[in-house]
């Protein structure tokens, strides 16, 4: 197993992986809970959707550090279930069954696109300077849903946001878990953003601000009313309608993931010539799980940039990813168990492992102008859109715009241009 994942090569021991895959669960675990309630609104059964959430992220976890041996936890993406439910459900009035079924389109199409190693050239193309300006925008942009999951940051009519009720016992619960945190990553312990949400969910419990589990072990709802609807659709998907769905879905799954790979890749030092190793394995990893997800019943999946949490803790191979799918298999049986990691108890490893990634910045070649405004806007349109893949879009616009200004324009590769136009395309149309 050791020689599988290349433990010695990696610098890795079982013990850094296993606590790396339970912290990365235990980061992005809030999406068991929260996936089912938002797509529920859109007609489905929400019994049926907590099992097919825990099993896309089963099977998408597994492949992932198998297929690609990489630290990456997969589970349906939280920017496409609100697009699913609220935009195209809701918004544009397509039947759910019908919605799903241009996510199985998406996956398919994703599998083609990785299978001829297509997304691999595409994030191979990518100019060094723009992959570490996603990679550092990733970090502001967990670390502004950190700040509104700990209600340290609120919305604001005047000035859009603001700082939030500090004496709020939700907000002092994860201000305390920050602090206790960041001591013990500054004191060197191993493990530290693990220890502080475990120390924050004990605390939260003793002090009523988080519920004490009922129960332990509960019973795994039924998929019948999701599973396999996607095959009784198929004629459905030539609407002008559902084409624009699967579009959007395939724009922003496609840069989410891509985001999400390289700063993991950055994070974990895993870079090699500006490219990402097995990313032809993880990005067809990724596909297939989309493909199953929307079989088993949920919306698009990807690949989560909560993972740099278990990244930050010395995750550095595929068996990471293999924890984090053991730790959903189990977490079928225990749900009851999940009420305890709520926002606020996780509010504060987002915190910091934004500000861990964050300092990729500082690998920009930032006395370049034409490199400057395309990586800052990268960056700070990541949080401020509140998407990964609005800020990717619109820095790929801007980059071969100022290169050309420079007379630079053959150093920039023709993929660089055709994705421009394809993103201005996007944003004029859709």
């Amino acid at each position: 197993m050791k020689n599988f994942f290349q433990f010695e090569e990696r610098g890795t021991t079982i013990k850094k992986e296993t606590m790396a895959g339970v912290t990365t669960f235990l980061s992005m675990a809030y999406i068991l809970v929260v996936n089912p309630i938002i797509l529920s609104q859109a007609g489905m059964d929400q019994g049926a959707l907590f099992t097919a959430t825990a099993l896309s992220a089963i099977f998408g976890s597994l492949l992932i550090g198998l297929m690609a041996n990489f630290p990456v936890g997969i589970a349906p993406s939280m920017g496409l279930n609100s697009f699913f439910t609220f935009s195209v459900v809701i918004g544009m009035g397509i039947e759910w069954q019908v919605a799903l079924t241009g996510v199985f389109i998406a996956g398919i199409i994703f599998m083609i696109l990785s299978l001829f190693k297509i997304r691999e050239k595409i994030i191979n193309v990518i100019p060094k300077d723009l992959k570490h300006a996603i990679a550092g925008g990733i970090g502001f942009f967990i670390a502004f849903v950190g700040l509104k999951n700990a209600g340290l940051v609120v919305s604001n009519e005047e000035t859009f946001v603001t700082i939030g009720n500090l004496t709020s016992p939700t907000t002092a619960l994860a201000g305390f878990g920050f602090v206790v945190t960041l001591m013990m990553l500054v004191r060197g312990i191993r493990g530290g953003i693990f220890y502080g949400i475990v120390v924050t969910s004990i605390i939260g419990m003793v002090f009523g601000l988080v519920d004490v589990p009922g129960s332990i072990v509960g019973e795994v709802p039924s998929m019948a009313p999701t599973f396999g609807v996607v095959f009784q659709h198929l004629g459905d998907i030539f609407q002008p309608e559902v084409i624009a769905v699967i579009f959007t879905f395939l724009f922003v799954a496609f840069f989410d993931t891509a985001g999400a790979l390289i700063a993991v890749a950055s994070q974990a030092g895993m870079m090699k010539d500006n490219k990402i190793p097995n990313a032809g394995r993880a990005l067809l990893a990724d596909s297939s799980s989309g493909v199953l997800g929307a079989i088993f019943g949920t919306s698009t999946t990807a690949s989560f940039v909560e993972s740099s949490a278990g990244v930050a803790v010395g995750g550095r191979t595929g068996f990471t990813s293999v924890i984090i799918s053991a730790c959903f298999f189990i977490a079928l049986f225990f749900s009851p168990l999940l009420g305890v990691v709520t926002p606020e108890v996780t509010a504060p490893a987002l915190i910091i492992v934004g500000a861990l990634m964050a300092v990729e910045v500082k690998e920009i070649d930032w006395s370049r102008l034409e490199v400057t405004i395309p990586a800052f806007v990268t960056i700070i349109m990541m949080p401020l859109t509140y998407s990964v893949a609005t800020g990717i879009a619109l820095g790929f616009i801007l980059y071969p715009f100022a290169m050309i200004a420079r007379r630079e324009w053959k150093q920039v590769h023709p993929i660089m241009y055709t994705l421009g136009g394809l993103f201005i395309m996007y944003f004029v149309f859709l």
